[in-house]
């Protein structure tokens, strides 16, 4: 006889069910009954945690992008820590933002979203992390005393996502170089002096 899952094992039971699901079947053939079937649970058991599949696939999301977990590097230049973070998420999440971009277009039509709204709620920390990159950069002198506006700090890696989306493919390295180095630098160069 197997052991009852409860708690956090079987909410990540769920969540590994419907990200199969998700990524296999994509949205449009995306049911509450085959999650509880792959998951081998109940339907009541998936219901209590979450009402309906807009409900269930905005969690699914959250923890696949939570599960690789982008960590902001220090390798002791503003070129360096950006191309590290770019090869990370290109390393962990070009599957999740074509998901994400491509294959969810009817559940932002039925909840009124959009991937942005996806990005915003899992976006604090990272911020934090990134406002502490460019600090660091500011004091190596690497870029000018000015904040960097939100939109030059995020174009590196609006550049990356641009790329993955109209390839489908990891991004190759020397496109991420010549995004940081062509566009990036000078432009943050610029713009914090």
């Amino acid at each position: 006889m197997t052991e009852r899952r409860r708690g956090a094992a079987l909410e990540a039971a769920l969540l590994d069910a419907a990200w199969a699901e998700l990524t296999e079947h994509g949205y449009a053939n995306f049911t509450m009954d085959a999650v509880v079937q792959r998951a081998g649970t109940s339907r009541p058991v998936l219901y209590r945690r979450w009402s309906d599949r807009h409900e269930l696939v905005r969690a699914t999301i959250i923890r696949a992008l939570e599960r690789d977990e982008i960590t902001i590097p220090d390798t002791g230049s503003l070129r360096g820590d950006i191309l590290t973070l770019m090869r990370q998420f290109n390393d962990t999440r070009i599957q999740l933002v074509t998901l994400v971009s491509v294959h969810l277009a009817d559940y932002y039509r039925e909840t009124g979203t959009s991937p942005a709204d996806l990005r915003r709620v899992l976006k604090g920390d990272r911020k934090d992390g990134l406002d502490a990159l460019f600090a660091r950069a500011a004091q190596r002198g690497e870029i000018g005393p000015t904040p960097l506006p939100d939109r030059v700090k995020s174009l590196p890696f609006d550049l990356l996502r641009h790329e993955a989306l109209m390839t489908l493919a990891p991004v190759p390295e020397d496109v991420l170089t010549e995004i940081v180095d062509t566009i990036f630098l000078p432009l943050a160069q610029r713009a914090s002096n």
